[in-house]
Order: structure tokens, then C-alpha cells, then sequence
């Protein structure tokens, strides 16, 4: 079974047909999509559906509605599965800036819970207040005896990806304040100690890692995209590894295998 999370920017806009491309290209069996701004009319999820050979229906894709940003704009998490799903439900309480989807679908005959979402871009600090808000839908015995995944944009960054000694210096020259200074790595640190296990870290197909280079005039490489998994869903990963999206998105893609 192949997991994938792709931010596609804006609800994707004059890109879609490349993102359409990438995703059938990939062809993943469970695919969390976010920031799908616009696509309340379902015709959009439904031809990703079919991109990726996913039969239509709620059934195989969800629309998570999201609360209303500043911006005037709903950051939409979609998840499409070509499997069946079980059971779905949408969280969009006031303490998510965006939503979280959960479904629950069929892994070798276990049942296999993803968690699909996007947290705040803005602040560790509500990042790590979202954080343990989704800790809290996790029943702690479930968690290290079941199968679950946490895929999507988490806004954060993990201390064990490779970042330079001076990131500090090269977030402040390049503008970017939304990680703290110094760094601060409190959302990933929380959902590891939890027992979140990072797909991309465990088993790399290759060294490509970042999955946004950000900044204004210096730029610099950083990863907010994340497959997580539990620690009996960890025993089934193969591989993982980053797809380079090209224009199609300020996201890379993050892909993991399981066995």
C-alpha cells in the first residue's frame, strides 16, 4: 500500500493538470491532498479520483471542509482512496486553523486509521496546540497495538532532518520567523514522544529530503511534509521517498511504501 501527501497550493488552479499528472503517475492507494481551496463543487476531487483509479463516491473520497482563514479563504483537506473506506469523519474544531480528516480503511485485513491534515503555517505555538489536540483522538492502547497513519503538512520542522549548524542565521537573513529563534521543533517533538515514527527518516530510497525551499532573496531548504506512522504500521514500511513536483506546487510530494 503506498501513502502520499501533496500540498497542491490554492486548490491547484491553472497547475491542476500537472498535479493530475503527478498523482497518476504515482498512483497511490490512499492520497491526502491540501490546501484544495475552491473545490466545494467535488468535480475536482472526483477527477483525481479517476487519476489515480479510485472508483467516485464517498465511499473512496473526502472532502474535509475547513474553517474559514483570515484570508478570506478554506484550506480544504481532501483524501482519496482506492481502497474502500470503512468509516470517515471530518474535525474541524476552532482549535485547528484547517481541518483534520479520519478515515479508517482495510490494510491485509486490519484495519488501518489516517489521519489527514494541515496545521498552522503561522505560529509553533498553535502548531503545537493543534498537535496535541490530534494527540488527544489517539486512545494511547489503540495507538500501539492498532495501524495508523498521520499524513499531510504539518508547518513544522523535525529536528532529526539534515539542517545546517547556522539555520538560525539562514531563516533570519532569508525573512522567515515562523519557526522561532531560536528553531523550535516542539509539534515534532511532541507527536515522536508520543510515538509517531517519520517514514522519510526511517527508510530513505534515496537522500533527497526537503520539501519547500522557502525565503525571500535567501532561500533555504526545509520540510513540513510527513508521512507518520504508528509503531506496528512502522514494521510494514518498505521505502519511502520525496517526488519533485516541479512548478506544479511550492510543495514537494512525500510518498511511503508499506509492505
Amino acid at each position: 500500500m503506498k501513502l502520499m501527501t501533496f500540498n497542491i497550493l490554492f486548490g491547484g488552479e491553472d497547475r491542476f493538470d500537472a498535479i493530475l499528472a503527478i498523482v497518476a503517475a504515482e498512483r497511490p492507494d490512499v492520497l491526502v491532498l491540501e490546501e484544495c481551496v475552491g473545490w466545494e463543487d467535488g468535480a475536482r476531487l472526483r477527477a483525481v479520483a479517476e487519476a489515480i483509479g479510485a472508483p467516485a463516491g464517498p465511499q473512496h473520497a473526502v472532502l474535509g471542509h475547513a474553517n474559514l482563514r483570515p484570508s478570506g479563504r478554506r484550506n480544504h483537506v481532501g483524501v482519496v482512496s482506492r481502497v474502500p473506506l470503512a468509516r470517515a469523519h471530518v474535525h474541524a474544531p476552532e482549535a485547528l486553523a484547517h481541518c483534520l480528516v479520519e478515515v479508517e480503511l482495510s490494510l491485509a485485513g486490519e484495519p488501518l486509521v489516517v489521519l489527514g491534515t494541515h496545521l498552522n503555517a503561522g505560529s509553533e505555538d498553535r502548531r503545537l496546540t493543534e498537535a496535541r489536540w490530534l494527540l488527544s483522538l489517539v486512545p494511547p492502547a489503540r495507538f500501539a497495538s492498532g495501524l495508523w497513519a498521520l499524513v499531510g503538512d504539518l508547518n513544522g520542522l523535525s529536528r532529526r532532518d539534515p539542517y545546517p549548524a547556522d539555520l538560525d542565521a539562514r531563516l533570519a537573513a532569508a525573512g522567515i520567523t515562523k519557526y522561532g529563534s531560536p528553531t523550535r521543533y516542539d509539534t515534532m517533538d511532541a507527536l515522536e514522544a508520543f510515538g509517531w515514527t517519520d517514514a522519510l527518516r526511517v527508510r530513505p530510497r534515496s537522500s533527497r529530503w526537503a520539501t519547500a525551499l522557502r525565503g525571500h532573496g535567501v532561500k533555504v531548504e526545509t520540510r513540513t511534509d510527513y508521512v507518520l506512522l504508528s509503531p506496528r504500521l512502522r514494521e510494514r514500511l518498505a521505502l519511502a521517498y520525496v517526488i519533485d513536483v516541479g512548478a506544479a506546487s511550492d510543495h514537494n510530494a512525500v510518498v511511503a511504501e508499506l509492505a
